[in-house]
């Protein structure tokens, strides 16, 4: 029986996928729902890019590298918001962002 094997970006994106989710929860019970409202809107889409792309390297689409790349991209852009934001739940989501990221671009090249 084969072993199941998970890449380090692969690891990346569903850890980011689920901070970035846990994220944009958390900054729904925030006192101030609308100034999180770009927050919000970053993590979803930057979750769901990076289940995107771990399935699509986990199958080794021949994609991978242009998703990897796009990311890579998104999750820079949910990091650029998330450091905005003093909340400890925005500042570990920018680090995740950041790693998944840098995982992503390593796949990319």
């Amino acid at each position: 029986m084969n072993a199941i094997h998970f890449s380090e970006c692969a690891k990346a994106c569903m850890n980011c996928s689920l901070a970035c989710t846990t994220c944009a929860s958390a900054c729904l019970n925030e006192d101030s729902v609308e100034m999180m409202r770009e927050c919000i809107k970053r993590c979803l889409d930057c979750a769901e890019i990076c289940k995107l792309c771990a399935h699509a390297e986990q199958r080794n689409s021949p994609f991978s590298a242009e998703i990897c790349s796009l990311c890579a991209q998104m999750c820079d852009n949910c990091a650029e918001e998330c450091v905005k934001h003093q909340a400890e739940h925005c500042q570990q989501c920018a680090q995740f962002c950041q790693q998944c990221a840098a995982e992503c671009r390593k796949m990319a090249s």
